[in-house]
């Protein structure tokens, strides 16, 4: 296991996307496990989904701030705004910047490319060029397992070649790392990229399956499974997401000289998922058990009389699995929520916050 070189403590942490799902869990803990802090959120709110799940989480954020030792700042804007960015910087003088604020979504940027460019490409550029002008001892930021594309090699390792992307999100994500890798070569930025794969649980993105499938199904409507029901996804609980990048944090790729004498770039990628995939029709039969179990639904819903076997959509694709050895082997880390339990503390959180008996 890599050597803790970093203690978060009294460290000020940037956390881009912080209304988000994984940077508001992030942040939690962050104001949990992290002594003395001082934390900026930074998130633009937009409404690419239900703002008030954002809301949600920002308030969780407060009360679990309020009285706490650590410091908290939330500031409202876009990371295209250049200005912002280079203001924030050169205000908080930032240890630790972990970017997760990004466009999400496969089959949203088949029809809406502009808002992917802005915020995957010109945001992410931002940051990269804040950091050089503001050094800072580690930039963790999010990629994507979108990145594999339709490699047939499985599980996806980050040693596979990913250079042919089938969705315009998944080349965003990949300039990304491209992007991190030329900044830690010419200016020695420590950069660590983190390959997520489906992330899910309470207080989720509802244009997320099981969240849209919960949603459909409360109306009566019926739920698409996408491939005939022939997918499999390694579904990985953010509780698991959230402790992997606060590891990674903690651990800053080192600055080395190669045997040419050049200086190597200090930068390194990750897969984090659970390592196991699931297929489809099985996740959404432990969906609807659990569902049923919280008394989000009744136990005599007609689940067959509301799915439906389609087609696979543009830029899906059939199959995601982490090979997450890396990650075990340099961290000490394996993600091991199984989907039952996740999914069970998903249908708990939605009957309470949307109120339903």
């Amino acid at each position: 296991m890599l050597a803790q070189n970093i203690d978060l403590k009294n460290k000020t942490i940037l956390v881009t996307g912080a209304a988000g799902f994984i940077g508001a869990n992030l942040v939690l803990q962050l104001l949990k496990k992290a002594d003395n802090c001082k934390i900026c959120g930074l998130d633009s709110v937009n409404d690419y989904y239900d703002v008030s799940i954002k809301e949600y989480r920002l308030s969780e954020i407060e009360k679990a701030a309020s009285g706490g030792e650590c410091e908290w700042n939330f500031i409202k804007g876009n990371l295209a705004d250049k200005e912002l960015i280079e203001k924030l910087f050169c205000e908080y003088k930032f240890d630790i910047v972990v970017n997760l604020a990004a466009q999400a979504g496969v089959r949203y940027s088949i029809d809406h490319p502009d808002v992917y460019i802005e915020s995957n490409l010109i945001g992410f550029y931002n940051i990269l060029e804040a950091c050089r002008r503001n050094p800072v001892e580690h930039l963790v930021y999010a990629s994507s397992s979108s990145v594999y594309g339709s490699n047939k090699k499985i599980p996806y390792s980050t040693d596979d070649k990913v250079d042919n992307p089938v969705s315009l999100y998944a080349a965003t994500k990949k300039s990304n790392e491209l992007l991190a890798h030329a900044y830690s070569k010419l200016y020695s930025i420590p950069s660590t990229g983190l390959r997520f794969f489906t992330v899910y649980g309470p207080a989720g993105r509802p244009d997320m399956a099981y969240f849209g499938f919960t949603n459909k199904l409360i109306k009566g409507d019926t739920i698409e499974i996408f491939n005939f029901g022939n997918c499999k996804r390694d579904f990985t609980y953010v509780d698991d997401i959230v402790e992997g990048i606060i590891r990674v944090m903690q651990r800053a790729p080192e600055k080395k000289t190669g045997d040419d004498g050049l200086p190597l770039p200090p930068y390194r990628i990750y897969n984090i998922g659970n390592n196991s995939p699931e297929n489809l029709l099985d996740f959404v039969n432990i969906l609807q058990e659990e569902l049923v179990r919280a008394r989000v639904l009744p136990a005599d819903y007609d689940f067959e009389a509301h799915k439906k076997l389609v087609p696979m959509q543009p830029g899906d694709v059939p199959i995601t699995y982490a090979d997450t050895s890396a990650l075990e082997a340099d961290m000490g880390f394996k993600p091991n929520t199984t989907l039952r339990e996740g999914l069970r503390r998903f249908a708990e959180w939605y009957k309470e916050f949307y109120g339903i008996n």
